[in-house]
């Protein structure tokens, strides 16, 4: 039997202990969502009634701790993420060159060449949006403006959970984090700077712009030089045009240098192709480490 909703939490975080966190917190959200919820219902209807005793019945028909974690296991099981599926080549070649057609390679450029513009959305909404709470905390309307701000930053970190899971197949947040009902504005603000939740989110918002120019530049930079070494072979070949230019005078390469110089760009192309792969494997992982609660 528990006495508040804040035991039930407790009990069915003990039971979640072993379970993905992003699939916990979940949990955790619904579960609280629905009991506060019910909770609420059932004490307009029986203002006298114990708290105990109103849980007593809704547990009853939410289910038990166990029972919701099993629950929540099995629909996890069902739907994970569907990149985190694919299972990996058997032969060498196939985990070589596979990359190309491997939907993580480009889930993962397009998750790198996104970040380019969130990042710096994300940095400007963060910095903007501390600097104003912070200047804004000496009127009246400082603590409202920095509630606003800090449930700003907890729907993005959700925004790009979804964006993290879909592009990189990491199994991210869900559901958003469901807020404790009957609080002031002065202890709903309290809550939020007490969650460590929200400063990790913070602090990855702001290394988002760094990290997005990096991956945008590096990115480009390999994939256009690749491609660079690749066709410019095919000028001499096919137009005549010299390889390259010393002092206004051309120089053209024999033709089984031209094959070679082409296949090292390929490999080099392959070579990227693995890098972003890597790259996106890494994000997904550190994105997980700062934006599930």
């Amino acid at each position: 039997m528990f006495n508040s909703v804040e035991e039930y939490l407790d009990a069915l975080q003990d039971e979640m202990k072993d379970a993905d966190p992003a699939l916990a917190q979940d949990a955790q959200a619904d579960a609280r969502e629905h009991l506060s919820l019910a909770l609420d219902a059932a004490r307009e209807k029986a203002p006298d009634g114990s708290e105990a005793d109103a849980l007593k019945s809704i547990v009853e028909e939410y289910g038990t701790p166990e029972e919701t974690a099993s629950a929540y296991r099995e629909i996890e099981r069902r739907t994970s993420p569907s990149l985190k599926r694919d299972s990996k080549p058997k032969s060498i070649w196939g985990r070589v060159f596979g990359v190309y057609v491997d939907p993580r390679t480009w889930g993962s450029l397009l998750f790198m060449f996104i970040t380019f513009v969130t990042g710096i959305i994300y940095f400007t909404w963060a910095v903007t949006g501390t600097m104003l709470s912070l200047s804004l905390m000496i009127l009246i309307i400082g603590a409202p403006f920095a509630i606003l701000f800090l449930l700003s930053v907890q729907g993005l970190a959700l925004l790009e959970g979804r964006l993290v899971e879909a592009l990189l197949g990491v199994r991210m947040p869900r559901r958003p984090l469901f807020a404790q009902p009957g609080l002031t504005w002065g202890e709903r603000l309290k809550a939020l700077i007490n969650d460590k939740h929200t400063w990790l989110s913070l602090l990855y918002f702001i290394l988002q712009m760094p990290l997005g120019v990096l991956y945008f530049s590096l990115m480009v930079t390999l994939i256009l030089f690749s491609l660079g070494v690749i066709i410019i072979p095919i000028g001499q070949w096919v137009f005549r045009f010299p390889t390259y230019q010393i002092n206004s005078v051309g120089y053209y390469l024999p033709v089984w240098s031209l094959l070679l110089i082409q296949l090292g760009g390929f490999l080099l192309l392959t070579l990227t192709m693995h890098l972003a792969r890597g790259i996106g494997w890494l994000h997904g992982r550190y994105a997980k480490a700062l934006l599930v609660s």
